[in-house]
């Protein structure tokens, strides 16, 4: 008898020390597969963020306006070709493995930095050089667009059932924290070198870390284990555009709408929310700068929180209260914080925008992954994430910007609305549990 639970005794210990290690292994997945985003977003920012130093480098108009102009030409470029990308990377993923996705992405970013920072001036090769930016930054764009869908599918195929939210939602921790970064980085920058100095070759120095910090990445990568079987992508519909939108047009377009709404209320409360409190909050630039940098980072740690809660009450419900409480609540938010609000009170304002929005953006990856077979998941999340952040992601800071121009600025956070809205219809079609991929909730 003793002998007997002895034994049982063992095999319980080592089957707790195999649950284990499995775990670990997980972990490590996650954190080498989200490394690589962390670093695609912190190069992707860095550009936005040193356009004011390197634009008269490579664009020589005597009027700033111009050489900022040109540099937003430039990057708005990038998000014209996420698409592309999410197609392209979406295909490889499916075809030849997600692996070799993930590597692909960070290397051409990699390279796109490294491209940037030892680029020549204006004054060295002329027009070329404007030229050479441009290309590069078409090779960012490339990979952002791909990340996002073979990340998340990566993310969503190694996480073990019941935890999926809470794994898939480091995804976002690391896209939040590659902008946080760069803006670290930035701030440090500016505290040790004079404005002629940053001008000269100081705005070279984030391109140099953004590459170097890819190298890491790919290394970690370089030692995950693929999630797809050969039998999956060899199948004749894996990666292929016409088998996806042909074979399953209602998840893609299911992915298109919550995409749009999420991609637009995200950017609106994130990157165009600086200059919305300095222009029309009436917030000092470097209080608006330290708002934003306390929220954005309470964001990111509550993107697991989020995504544990998605574990318990299902991802459609997480779905559902993030439309429902977006179309309640982003109008007299919006006009709180155009009321001239204190540094506290916007802080406050716009945490509760983020908490709002971290009911889609911590689980955006995985309940898209779980949408869609094996064969076209690569290929269904990216190009339609990318497809829908472009158009509506990528143009939230322009038509803040227009609607303001033409003296309707409160429109545009009508706008937000009415999308926030469609998020809960597309949301009330969502099923209650996820046909791919295990249960969904």
């Amino acid at each position: 008898m003793r002998e007997r639970r002895l034994t049982k005794d063992s095999q319980t210990a080592a089957s707790s020390h195999v649950g284990a290690a499995k775990d670990r292994s997980k972990i490590a997945a996650i954190i080498a597969a989200s490394s690589g985003n962390l670093v695609e977003w912190f190069d992707f920012y860095i550009y936005a963020f040193c356009a004011v130093y390197f634009a008269p480098a490579f664009f020589p108009d005597s009027d700033p306006t111009n050489q900022l102009l040109n540099t937003a030409g430039v990057f708005a470029v990038g998000f014209l070709m996420r698409p592309i990308g999410g197609w392209f990377f979406g295909r490889l993923a499916d075809r030849k493995g997600r692996k070799a996705g993930l590597l692909v992405s960070v290397l051409m970013m990699c390279f796109g930095s490294l491209m940037i920072a030892s680029l020549p001036t204006y004054d060295s090769i002329g027009i070329w050089a404007p030229i050479l930016l441009l290309l590069a930054r078409l090779l960012q764009g490339l990979s952002v667009g791909g990340e996002y869908g073979t990340t998340a599918t990566y993310m969503s195929e190694v996480a073990q059932s019941g935890r999926r939210g809470f794994y898939s939602s480091f995804q976002y921790v690391t896209l939040i924290g590659g902008q946080l970064a760069a803006s670290l980085v930035m701030v440090g920058l500016q505290q040790l070198l004079s404005l002629e100095e940053m001008r000269a070759w100081g705005w070279r120095i984030p391109f140099v870390i953004g590459a170097v910090t890819a190298v890491v990445a790919l290394f970690l990568r370089s030692t995950l284990e693929e999630t797809s079987d050969a039998a999956t992508r060899e199948r004749p519909d894996a990666g292929s555009l016409l088998a996806l939108i042909r074979t399953h047009p209602w998840p893609f377009l299911t992915v298109l709408g919550y995409t749009a709404g999420g991609s637009l209320i995200f950017y609106t409360f994130t990157t165009y929310m600086q200059k919305y409190l300095v222009n029309s909050g009436g917030l000092p630039l470097k209080a608006a700068n330290q708002v934003m940098t306390g929220c954005l980072f309470l964001f990111m740690c509550a993107q697991p929180l989020f995504g544990a809660l998605s574990d318990r009450i299902g991802r459609r419900n997480n779905m559902l209260l993030f439309g429902a409480l977006g179309a309640v609540a982003t109008i007299p938010i919006a006009t709180a914080l155009g009321s001239q609000p204190g540094p506290v009170e916007a802080f406050l304002l716009i945490s509760t925008a983020l908490l709002i929005i971290s009911f889609y953006t911590s689980i955006s990856g995985i309940v898209k992954a779980e949408m869609f077979p094996a064969e076209v998941r690569a290929l269904g999340v990216g190009f339609s994430y990318a497809l829908a952040n472009a158009l509506f992601g990528g143009t939230a800071e322009y038509a803040a910007l227009a609607f303001k121009a033409g003296g309707h600025e409160s429109l545009f956070f009508v706008y937000v609305t009415g999308m926030m809205v469609m998020v809960l219809l597309v949301a009330l079609r969502l099923p209650r549990e996820a046909r791919y991929l295990g249960k969904a909730g």
